[in-house]
């Protein structure tokens, strides 16, 4: 009954790392096997093999820098031409910057806490979001109320809401600017700078949008990224103004 990881591309993922998972202590474990699907991931090569693109490490940048260095697209951008990717849902890598991961708390240790059967204590299997058992998933480490602990999260998910709907204006400011330069007779060199930058903010944006905790998992992370996120598509929008020929 020892938890164990049976999907390669973790396994591959881990030893990238330089991370023995068969030396993993059983805490480890019991984020490790939520780890083999909530990650980000892509079909590498002509054999479209799964693989997590934790090369350089779990941020952002680092799994972007993977992606640059395969010249990897999953699609191209209709309007502006840009080579775009899609996050998947990279729960795993978020968490692992954040307050609780650095704390030694696992993804079971919230999404299925400990419960009683009689005289057993076992893990809960009703998977689902701690904001469904604050007593039991929150309350053990935190010495406050649910409602308390309730509010904490929903601020932390509204103000992460709130950046996302500001990357998104400034992503469409960008496609908007992108066209018109388009529109205008900018050559494909003339754009390359903003079509990288549009590439850029939108992964970033995506990266905490496709993120199944709207920021909660790492809040400072998730503001961080979606900061990054707006800067580099109003860099992209102002880039295309500057190529738009008058």
């Amino acid at each position: 009954m020892a938890l164990r990881i049976t999907r390669p591309a973790l396994i591959n993922a881990l030893k990238e790392r330089g991370i023995d998972w068969t030396q993993a202590t059983r805490q480890e474990m019991r984020s490790y096997v939520c780890a083999q699907c909530h990650v980000e991931y892509y079909f590498k090569g002509d054999d479209k093999i799964l693989t997590f693109p934790w090369s350089k490490g779990y941020t952002a940048e680092a799994i972007e820098a993977h992606y640059d260095e395969y010249g990897f697209r999953d699609w191209t951008h209709q309007e502006t031409g840009a080579p775009m990717l899609k996050v998947q849902h990279p729960e795993f890598e978020v968490w692992s910057t954040g307050i609780h991961a650095r704390s030694g708390v696992s993804c079971a240790d919230c999404h299925m806490p400990y419960v009683r059967e009689g005289a057993l204590k076992v893990s809960d299997h009703w998977i689902r979001s701690p904001l469904q058992n604050i007593a039991q998933a929150c309350l053990p480490c935190h010495q406050q109320s649910e409602e308390e602990m309730k509010q904490r999260v929903l601020t932390i998910q509204k103000r992460t809401a709130d950046l996302l709907r500001a990357s998104e204006s400034a992503q469409l400011d960008a496609i908007d600017a992108i066209v018109a330069a388009i529109k205008s007779g900018a050559t494909d060199a003339d754009l390359s700078k903003a079509r990288a930058l549009h590439r850029r903010a939108t992964f970033y944006w995506d990266y905490v949008a496709a993120e199944n905790s709207t920021g909660f998992h790492s809040p400072q992370e998730s503001a961080r990224v979606l900061a990054l996120s707006i800067n580099y598509a109003r860099q992209a929008q102002i880039e295309a103004l500057r190529v738009t020929k008058k």
